[in-house]
């Protein structure tokens, strides 16, 4: 029985059954393969977002796609094997909400125990475009600090984000 994502079930190398084995003291299982060794090491997921803040008010966006159908998050997204980093921010940013941005410094890390995705968030600057919603975006609004719904943030991220930027 395993303990990680079910679809994970054979090796990439020669194709027979992995299967969950500690193969260190004080580290996770490991996915191992039955056959020829090879270790399936269950990297996490990086994700790039954008704090941008246009005439004053930060940029949020209504998510049109589950996890958190309906929740307001800042833009962002996976980041790309290869990809860097601050160009996949950039690059989500204009994907979700029609806006180019520039990085201007890197706001925070964020992960949570228990959570595959780790959280790079930067503070961007507008440079064009009209803020409208990309093909995963329900709604693109324009909100003040006291205006920021959070009770409806979609992630654990945003909150913690969006709480750092504030006390700036």
């Amino acid at each position: 029985m395993h303990h990680h994502d079910p679809e994970l079930r054979f090796c990439p190398v020669c194709g027979k059954e992995l299967r969950t084995t500690t193969l260190k003291e004080n580290e996770p299982p490991r996915l191992v393969c039955s056959a020829c060794d090879f270790v399936f090491y269950l990297d996490p997921k990086v994700v790039a977002c954008n704090i941008v803040e246009v005439d004053g008010k930060i940029v949020l966006l209504k998510r049109d796609i589950e996890p958190q159908k309906g929740k307001w998050v800042i833009p962002g997204g996976y980041v790309d094997r290869g990809e860097e980093v601050k160009a996949a921010a950039v690059r989500e940013t204009e994907e979700e909400c029609g806006l180019k941005t520039r990085i201007q410094r890197l706001l925070g890390v964020y992960s949570y125990t228990g959570k595959i995705p780790v959280v790079v968030v930067y503070v961007a600057q507008y440079l064009a475009g009209e803020l409208v919603p990309g093909d995963e975006t329900a709604e693109a609004g324009l909100f003040s600090g006291d205006q920021i719904p959070w009770k409806d943030l979609a992630f654990q991220s945003t909150v913690d984000a969006l709480k750092d930027f504030m006390r700036l």
